[in-house]
């Protein structure tokens, strides 16, 4: 060996960041290219990692949200300052949802940092660690990677807290320490998973109360709320749905992840603006089993369907409450020992309320397009293996609505409640949908506000560049009918720009018969009824845009009685 050669044993430290990410499922990665991250991208593409560059890094941090919650974990790179900061808020929002994104900053050299040279992108007081500890607070782990024999370590202990507690987390990178050598041996090795968790003591005695109270219950439920997916927990939930026959809701953040067309689960559970049956079911039940609970105002319907504790066992990332009692430390498989244990002879049946009718009114064929109907309208165009995403405002609250089919995923606006998100979201969920298909046709339906679309619609360019399968409803109801509900509801303030959303086709990527081809509009239900039987919808693929009309008043839901509230004190 001369003098200089390297050991077989070594890497480029880059190559071992990106390596652990392919070793953890990840096949793309998405971002800004900035000055202090050029030479780390130099290593995305030959390490067999798919980049997808977006137009801003605000819009890769929702991209990386999306591709987290249908695969499980995400990465995104952004340089350091200038484009950390303009992803924090998708950080922020990840972190929020529990959606693990692996935020990757390229820094400027340790020489620099260490001479508190005043660089671009600082503020200029020689303090490189302004942008860190801002990062702290909305991940759960942060490493800074300033030495060859310790990055290894680091780099697998802060992706384990990802996979661990499902939230982002946050990796520094200098500049100069991209090419640097480093020990290769954990590749090959040592894997990257979430930690054995043995039983702790007290679980026999966990798992016998959950069991005395599921064999006593007379009028027993389950509710699904939206962390069962963070804590592992969707198969379990469906062999228990199915075990027992239970009713079943779903909360905002949960629906999606139970089997809609099971005869025993009834949609989404909203309390008195539902069904008054499933609230008087809900309210007089003896036992609720709760996997998942995220209990914000918005996804709770505010604090209206909470389970009352004294008759609940809730599954949590902090352990498992019975009653008023909560047990922490409880390993992983608890559910799955539940499962083990459950004897089917002793299980109650109850009998739970009727279905709610479905709503079969008809419609005039020249009639406004209106939020009542709207979603029942679209629901048959959905089928098996989609994704259905809902934005922020009328949209989040309409698609609660929808009846799935099986194996059909669906996340919208839940507690962070960033307007905007959801485009930049779908590019990353259909990315990490068609991956998982592996070539398999996917696709995806975003409904989205004209207000909502305003915010990252330059992403529409990276949904096309990308060549994915998605349909976009355009609801076009003339700004932010949302704030209107909550206030200002003839404010200026809540009104947005005209735009002439086609041309966004062609401005984006698209040729004109393309574009032609791929966007439509409908002002009443006949209109409508003709887009959705077009082949193009029914059948097509890449992109298409079908915008929608309805009053800029039009709510339904909470919003309704928001905005009834808001017009009866006018009157006063």
């Amino acid at each position: 060996m001369t003098l200089n050669a390297l050991p077989a044993d070594t890497i480029d430290l880059a190559d071992y960041l990106l390596a652990r990410l392919r070793q953890l499922g990840i096949q793309s990665v998405f971002g800004v290219p900035g000055d202090y991250n050029l030479q780390l991208l130099d290593y995305v593409t030959p390490s067999g990692l798919h980049w997808v560059g977006n137009c801003n890094e605000l819009n890769a941090a929702y991209a990386a949200d999306g591709y987290a919650r249908i695969n499980g974990l995400s990465a995104l790179i952004t340089t350091f300052g200038v484009g950390e900061l303009s992803a924090i808020n998708g950080i922020a929002g990840a972190y929020s949802e529990r959606a693990p994104v692996i935020h990757i900053v390229g820094t400027p050299p340790r020489p620099l940092q260490d001479a508190r040279t005043m660089m671009h992108h600082t503020l200029t007081d020689g303090d490189y660690r302004h942008f860190a500890a801002m990062a702290s607070h909305v991940t759960v782990a942060q490493v800074e990677l300033r030495d060859a024999e310790t990055a290894p370590e680091k780099i697998d202990w802060v992706l384990q807290q990802a996979l661990v507690h499902s939230r982002p987390v946050y990796i520094e990178v200098p500049d100069d320490m991209v090419d640097v050598q480093v020990s290769a041996l954990n590749l090959n090795t040592k894997s990257i998973s979430l930690p054995l968790t043995l039983p702790a003591k007290h679980e026999p005695h966990v798992l016998t109360q959950v069991l005395e109270r599921i064999y006593a219950a007379k009028q027993p439920l389950i509710l699904v709320d939206g962390e069962t997916r963070s804590l592992g927990l969707v198969d379990q939930v469906d062999r228990l749905v199915q075990l027992t026959e239970w009713p079943t809701w779903a909360t905002v953040f949960g629906k999606g992840l139970v089997n809609e067309q099971l005869p025993n689960v009834y949609g989404l559970y909203a309390g008195d603006l539902g069904d008054p049956q499933y609230k008087a079911y809900f309210d007089s039940a003896d036992l609720i089993l709760t996997f998942g609970p995220h209990y914000s105002d918005t996804n709770s319907l505010a604090f209206t369907t909470i389970p009352r504790t004294s008759v609940s066992v809730s599954f949590t990332h902090a352990g498992v409450q019975v009653g008023n009692d909560t047990y922490r430390d409880i390993s992983r498989k608890f559910v799955d020992t539940l499962l083990e244990h459950l004897d089917s002879t002793r299980l109650p049946k109850p009998v739970g309320p009727s279905m709610t009718a479905t709503n079969t009114e008809q419609l005039e064929p020249n009639g406004l397009i209106t939020q009542k109907h709207f979603y029942r309208v679209v629901n048959p165009l959905l089928r098996e293996g989609d994704l259905v995403l809902t934005e922020t405002g009328t949209a989040s609250h309409g698609g609660r609505t929808f009846k799935l089919p099986p194996n059909t995923r669906t996340f919208g606006a839940v507690t962070w409640l960033s307007i905007g998100y959801m485009l930049p979201a779908t590019l990353g969920a259909e990315l990490a949908h068609r991956e998982r298909k592996r070539g398999n046709q996917t696709r995806s339906i975003l409904f989205i506000g004209d207000g909502s679309l305003q915010m990252t619609v330059q992403e529409l360019s990276t949904i096309i560049q990308q060549n994915l399968n998605v349909i976009i409803f355009i609801i076009n109801n003339g700004g932010y009918t949302i704030e209107r509900a909550i206030h200002g509801r003839k404010q200026a303030y809540n009104d947005v720009a005209v735009w002439k959303h086609p041309y966004a086709f062609s401005l984006f990527g698209y040729d004109e018969d393309r574009t032609r081809k791929s966007t439509f509009s409908a002002k009443n239900w006949a209109e409508l009824d003709e887009v959705l039987r077009n082949p193009e919808i029914q059948h097509g693929s890449g992109v298409r845009m079908i915008e929608v009309y309805m009053g800029a008043e039009d709510v339904e839901g909470a919003l309704l009685r928001l905005m009834e509230r808001q017009i009866s004190k006018e009157k006063k």
